[in-house]
């Protein structure tokens, strides 16, 4: 049975910090997601000038794109154990440090072997960063708009997808693919300035140990849900990974227009993003049903419509959207760690990005069979598939969870 969140006595009371300060708190964190997005999706929109640049090919640039995304994996159980007894203020500071020196590392990147390196470094701090900055921002309102808190820091992640990412794509193009994640590194700095300045100092001052966050691998309920993100996750990314090819070579763009066809995912990440934090406050269990359902149904459409250039847009706004699953899954493992929050939290992340990978290496993989590249989207309406029967087991135990401890009570 799921109760209420357990109360941390270490939690500061922050009923005094007005709505400006938790606005401009939330700003700076939003920033920084905004900087980890657009280093995360900028190899997508670069793929064929990477490859042309180090001479590889597409497929084995889009294993940077795994490479970065196993980083994640890695790092957010890795440093939030390790550093369980550091503060989330410090934590914060920290851990856009490193994701700055890893895209500086990736601008000077002298061979693919060296930017596979430096793309999993700079991927190490993604997940703890986005777990840490939730539960932060949760922690300056209500109970009752844990979703919407955590929408807005997702935002950020969401408009690197409309602006950053077809900004680093055109810089890229401009000035070289390396100019892109030299700017990204630019944007990290800049975010460690924000939280410096607008992050109110009794705000990020808990701690944890070890053995109480590796408690969240415990409970069945929390390994449901990162398979359930893991999974179903996966088939934004499948597509996603290898839009730029896509619209050129199925569509028939010119590659000029692939920012335009990324703004287009960006813009539905954005809607997905506002809905699926609003839903999540709302409805969570039924919302995320129907969250992976809907991308399930987006993605099988895409080979369709992807030979006809307005409904290709209109079909990757669409597929953009199932970024709402992002909040909502972020508030059910929130609820089911129990006093696991940080490592769970982060781990969501972990799960996204193993549906990144996932989804990056199962496209490569059915291009390279000669499925051609809308066969992309149907791996990733299997994965959506897959997801949603994840969390139809895990739907299924928490009812029956509740039924029972209703029967105990009575």
């Amino acid at each position: 049975m799921l109760g209420p969140l357990p109360q941390d006595t270490s939690t500061p009371d922050t009923s005094a910090l007005s709505p400006r300060a938790v606005g401009l708190a939330t700003l700076a964190l939003s920033v920084g997601s905004f900087g980890i997005g657009t280093g995360e999706f900028a190899i997508m929109g670069l793929l064929p000038n990477v490859a042309a640049d180090l001479k590889v090919s597409a497929p084995e640039v889009g294993h940077l794109i795994s490479a970065y995304a196993m980083g994640v994996v890695v790092g957010a159980p890795l440093i939030t154990v390790l550093a369980a007894s550091a503060s989330r203020r410090v934590l914060l500071f920290a851990l856009m440090a490193v994701f700055v020196l890893g895209n500086l590392a990736s601008a000077l990147a002298p061979g693919y072997l060296s930017l596979t390196l430096f793309r999993f470094l700079a991927g190490m701090p993604h997940g703890a960063y986005f777990g840490i900055a939730a539960l932060v921002a949760a922690s300056m309102v209500g109970p009752k708009k844990r979703g919407q808190a955590i929408g807005r820091i997702m935002l950020g992640l969401t408009v690197a997808a409309l602006i950053g990412n077809p900004v680093a794509t055109w810089l890229g193009q401009w000035l070289g693919w390396r100019s892109a994640f030299a700017t990204v590194g630019i944007i990290g700095a800049i975010t460690i300035g924000m939280l410096a300045l607008y992050l109110p100092r009794q705000i990020g001052l808990e701690t944890s140990s070890a053995a109480r966050e590796l408690g969240a691998f415990a409970r069945g309920q929390v390994w449901l849900t990162l398979a359930t993100g893991a999974i179903g996750f996966g088939g934004l990314f499948a597509v996603f990974s290898y839009v730029a090819p896509t619209v050129t070579e199925v569509t028939g763009l010119s590659l000029g227009a692939v920012p335009v066809a990324l703004a287009a995912i960006g813009v539905g990440m954005i809607l997905g993003n506002v809905a699926g934090g609003w839903l999540a406050d709302r409805a969570l269990m039924p919302g995320i049903a129907a969250i992976l359902v809907w991308s399930a149904l987006v993605l099988a459409a895409f080979p369709f419509t992807a030979h006809h250039p307005w409904l290709a847009m209109i079909n990757l706004v669409l597929i953009g959207t199932t970024v709402g699953l992002g909040p909502a899954l972020q508030i059910r493992l929130m609820d089911v760690a129990a006093d696991a929050q940080t490592l769970a939290a982060a781990m969501n992340h972990s799960a996204f990005n193993l549906a990144n990978a996932l989804g990056a290496w199962l496209g490569g993989v059915v291009i390279t069979a000669g499925y051609g590249w809308t066969s992309t989207a149907w791996v990733g309406a299997i994965l959506a598939v897959a997801g949603l029967l994840v969390f139809g087991v895990s739907a299924s135990l928490h009812a029956g969870g509740r039924a029972a401890a209703a029967r105990a009570a009575a």
